[in-house]
């Protein structure tokens, strides 16, 4: 999330009232998370395991929750709770918006774009040439879709991220700031589920086809001509290589890569990242051949412990 303009290192600290360490004029361009930062950023970090990793990440204002010596070239905001500060951050530069219409004023719709009935279109959304928007789609705020897309009936673009901290109180949310992008020549089929992303945009690139009751959660990107069957979820801040193949009711963990032209058979659970250009099945995903041949060797199990008792 990059700011509308540049602002000062005093000037955050005195939105969130915390200390600050560094030039009070130091600048500061945007905020973001850990795998998305950029220079000029702030990103927050609250526990010790993953101080270093902040601090020399490409974020040049950390929020973190200790004064620590800061490198050359940074700053850093002094909180005693940064995951509430950044959320004071995402609640002052893009705060909640309310609907008065059912496709808001500010939204840009282009040339040749069919918008059919009760479909919810948020505010700052810019859809491209000859799209179609089918029933009771709902677009939240700031997405992007480019030209030729296609979105079935009852699929939701930009609901929140499923990112909670644990307090004893319960859990607190992490607000979500970012959009959803859809590129062009993208098929997206009924009820999917595309959420935004925390800071950044969660990312579906260009001539992608989804089939219905999809899960897309924060930060994904999904690369160029993907096929995705039904019922797939696929967690926040996983990257989809390009002509990926993710067949029904697969299974992807948060922050997995899968490479491109992969093929993941159905009904695989995916808990690390995997190479590109191999199929895989099962879970733990192997390659798909070694994993049948597994079976195979459970399914004579029972013959060899009779001829076991023989013996």
């Amino acid at each position: 999330m990059k700011f509308a303009k540049t602002h000062t290192l005093k000037e955050i600290s005195e939105i969130i009232a915390c200390d600050f360490v560094g030039d009070e004029n130091f600048p500061v361009l945007g905020m973001n998370e850990i795998h998305v930062v950029e220079e000029g950023d702030i990103v927050f970090v609250d526990h010790p395991k993953y101080y270093d990793k902040a601090l020399q990440s490409k974020a040049t204002v950390v929020l973190i929750n200790k004064e620590v010596e800061c490198p050359d070239g940074k700053a850093l905001l002094v909180s005693d709770d940064p995951f509430r500060d950044f959320n004071k951050l995402t609640r002052h530069f893009k705060p909640f918006e309310t609907a008065v219409a059912s496709i808001a004023k500010s939204a840009e719709i282009g040339e040749g774009t069919v918008i059919q009935p009760n479909v919810f279109i948020g505010n700052h959304v810019k859809i491209g040439k000859n799209c179609v928007i089918h029933p009771n789609v709902t677009i939240y705020d700031r997405c992007i879709l480019g030209d030729n897309v296609t979105i079935h009936a009852g699929t939701v673009l930009g609901a929140d991220a499923f990112y909670y901290k644990n307090r004893p109180e319960g859990f607190d949310k992490l607000l979500s700031g970012g959009n959803v992008v859809i590129e062009n020549n993208v098929d997206i089929g009924a009820g999917c589920t595309i959420d935004r992303g925390v800071t950044a945009s969660t990312t579906i690139k260009e001539g992608s086809k989804l089939d219905n009751q999809i899960q897309v959660g924060h930060d994904t990107i999904i690369g160029k001509k993907c096929l995705i069957a039904s019922h797939v979820g696929i967690a926040g801040c996983c990257i989809i290589e390009d002509e990926v193949t993710l067949w029904g009711q697969v299974g992807i963990t948060s922050g997995a890569t899968i490479g491109k032209k992969a093929v993941i058979l159905a009904q695989s659970g995916i808990s690390k990242s995997l190479e590109g250009g191999k199929t895989y099945f099962g879970y733990p995903a192997e390659e798909a051949r070694e994993k049948l041949k597994q079976i195979a060797y459970i399914k004579k199990i029972p013959e060899i412990l009779k001829k076991l008792k023989k013996i």
